[in-house]
């Protein structure tokens, strides 16, 4: 390499931008840390604190929680009075650090983090031999941290926003009708649909396995067992027909055949049926997502969407990706026959379809 064409303040720039990065890369285990010893929440809950203070609030050791402040003070996550030696964790920190039920908690997203690196074998020979790694092969951390993610966003806008957009089908789902989620996963989705719609009937379809049983657990404990069952299915295989409602929640853009899949949803779905596909927010061009949004849905897509979907669908997959754009999906959805295809909502982090044959 030569250093001769190098312009020095674009390379001074550029490693301030690393750092920057480098301090957030380095920060992350310390936002786990904060969570899992519930160093937040007693900030939260308690109040400003000293060090000593916080320690004594959450059981754990004065010298390593005054270091843990002095990073999360360094990030703007707390903030730190010198006169008092207090730190204090302002409320829209909290937000999303503290209360799991909020729309804006993040911590999730730490744990799928965490998945990345314990992967990242896994994901070098999935690079290097082209065979793909499946969801079921990663990391725990993955499926735990996919399930709180998600939640908050769900949570705020399924029903509230996403469902009320479709034409007509609040109506139906009052009124009780057949609903089916597709790659439900830990059913996060397909619980919040049973609560809300309580005359419907739900069934949630997983190829995981592990999943499956991670959600029928959560719907016991939700106390919506009755109306909702889940089973070990895949997208383009899934049973039952007459189906009012067929919902895909960020699982589209993995398979490995999203038009077989497209294909099994339209001959499932009931005359005047609808199909709802939620997808990560994204452009149709590459240079529409080179955002902070679009770098994230990239490295997501990367470490887990198109490894699965070749992995599920070998090497002649189309490999959607969480940056397909809603031309992309728009096409395999018009090629599997669905004649009506409209964006009903979107969020910033969220696109919205209903399709219907």
């Amino acid at each position: 390499m030569t250093t001769a064409a190098i312009d020095q303040s674009r390379l001074e720039a550029f490693m301030g931008q690393a750092v920057v990065d480098l301090a957030a890369s380095f920060s992350a285990p310390l936002v786990r840390l904060g969570a899992r010893l519930g160093l937040y929440r007693g900030l939260a809950e308690g109040g400003s604190a000293t060090p000593d203070e916080l320690a004594q609030r959450t059981g754990t050791e004065p010298r390593m929680v005054r270091e843990w402040l002095g990073n999360q003070a360094a990030g703007g996550y707390v903030t730190y009075d010198a006169a008092s030696g207090r730190y204090t964790l302002p409320p829209e920190q909290a937000v999303a650090l503290a209360d799991d039920q909020s729309e804006f908690y993040v911590l999730g997203a730490y744990d799928i983090l965490a998945s990345f690196f314990a992967d990242e074998d896994r994901l070098v020979e999935a690079f290097r031999s082209g065979a793909g790694l499946p969801w079921s092969e990663h990391d725990h951390h993955l499926f735990t941290g996919t399930e709180v993610f998600f939640r908050a966003g769900y949570r705020r806008h399924l029903a509230s926003d996403w469902l009320p957009a479709l034409d007509g089908v609040v109506e139906k789902l009052q009124a009780g009708a057949r609903v089916a989620d597709v790659g439900c996963g830990h059913g996060v989705s397909t619980i919040l649909m049973a609560e809300a719609f309580p005359a419907s009937t739900f069934v949630g379809v997983d190829s995981h396995a592990g999943g499956i049983e991670r959600a029928r657990e959560a719907a016991a404990e939700a106390a919506v067992a009755e109306p909702v069952r889940f089973e070990v299915a895949g997208a383009d295989a899934f049973p039952g027909e007459g189906y009012d409602l067929v919902c895909v929640f960020d699982a589209f853009h993995d398979l490995g055949d999203p038009a077989a899949a497209a294909r099994h949803i339209r001959e499932a779905l009931a005359p005047g049926g609808t199909l709802m596909l939620v997808e990560p927010q994204a452009g149709d061009r590459t240079e529409d997502n080179l955002n902070p949004v679009g770098r994230i849905f990239y490295a997501g897509s990367t470490l887990i969407c198109v490894p699965h979907a070749i992995a599920d669908g070998g090497p002649a997959t189309p490999a959607l990706g969480a940056q397909a754009g809603e031309a992309a999906l728009r096409e395999v959805l018009e090629e599997a026959g669905f004649s009506s295809v409209r964006r009903a909502a979107e969020t910033p982090f969220n696109l919205v379809l209903e399709a219907r044959p």
